[in-house]
């Protein structure tokens, strides 16, 4: 019998918190937290489909998830897929899955610029251009990245570089980077601006208020993202696609973050049967 992976452990991710309060809770109080997180069923899937790496791994696992996804603007995706796919990030696992589905369907590869979450999917490793998990100017980080710029692979991003809160009375990402302009225009990519419908629930958004409110810097509410993946089990997700915006577009008429801040809201104004929406 094969030995089963821990891929999620919330004792593991407590204590490497850098919280001493969150890792010297209870035992009790961790085995609770990690029923509310479905620790046991994330873990049974991620084992079921331990042999399925990339692009057998995203059909089986949503395929088990039982979601059904609606796209519009499909035909928006160019035939050329040198560009950054950029999305809101709702959800944070499954709205990566589903990217990175859609991508790999057309174009038959991608790399995301992914952020801690998709540590937890590690089938979804020959997808990740790369993590950076070390200080924000590392320099093996910032090459991996360069390197990927120049390649002629789909790019996946969600700008944000966080899943979506609650900002400004709204569910929403914050404001998105913009890295990602800077690097349209450097190495010549296009960005094909694209929008999730939907939220997670409130219990993630209430851990996330509760730890600001107690001051208590980290993300805690990651460890929800698994349990997030779950309450979407047999729902539809709503993904638009919006027609591509031309890297000649982000001229000196603005700043690389107020463009940034532009293509969010051309993402946030996508609309079935409407993609006919203007950047500048």
């Amino acid at each position: 019998m094969t030995e089963q992976v821990k891929y999620i452990d919330i004792k593991r991710v407590l204590a490497g918190s850098g919280s001493k309060r969150l890792g010297s809770l209870p035992d009790f109080i961790t085995r609770i937290i990690a029923r509310i997180i479905c620790e046991d069923e994330m873990n049974r899937i991620m084992n079921k489909y331990h042999d399925k790496i990339g692009n057998e791994f995203l059909p089986a696992v949503i395929d088990e998830l039982k979601v059904n996804v609606e796209i519009t603007g499909i035909e928006n995706l160019p035939e050329n897929g040198r560009c950054f796919f950029a999305a809101n990030h709702p959800f944070g696992i499954l709205d990566g899955l589903i990217l990175t589905r859609i991508i790999t369907r057309k174009y038959g590869s991608v790399k995301a610029i992914a952020n801690e979450a998709f540590l937890y999917v590690p089938q979804l490793r020959p997808f990740i251009a790369a993590v950076n998990v070390f200080d924000g100017s590392s320099r093996d980080y910032l090459q991996a990245l360069e390197e990927v710029y120049n390649q002629d692979e789909p790019i996946s991003h969600f700008p944000a570089g966080e899943v979506s809160r609650r900002y400004h009375g709204k569910f929403q990402d914050c404001d998105w980077q913009k890295s990602f302009i800077t690097k349209s225009i450097s190495s010549q990519r296009d960005i094909v601006p694209i929008r999730f419908e939907g939220r997670n629930s409130n219990l993630f958004f209430f851990i996330y208020m509760f730890r600001n409110f107690f001051g208590i810097k980290a993300n805690i509410e990651l460890i929800l993202l698994p349990s997030e993946l779950f309450r979407k089990k047999g729902k539809t997700i709503k993904v638009i696609i919006g027609k591509p915006i031309p890297w000649q577009t982000f001229d000196k008429k603005h700043s690389h973050f107020e463009w940034a801040q532009r293509v969010k809201g051309v993402v946030y104004s996508l609309k079935p049967g409407d993609t006919k929406i203007k950047v500048a």
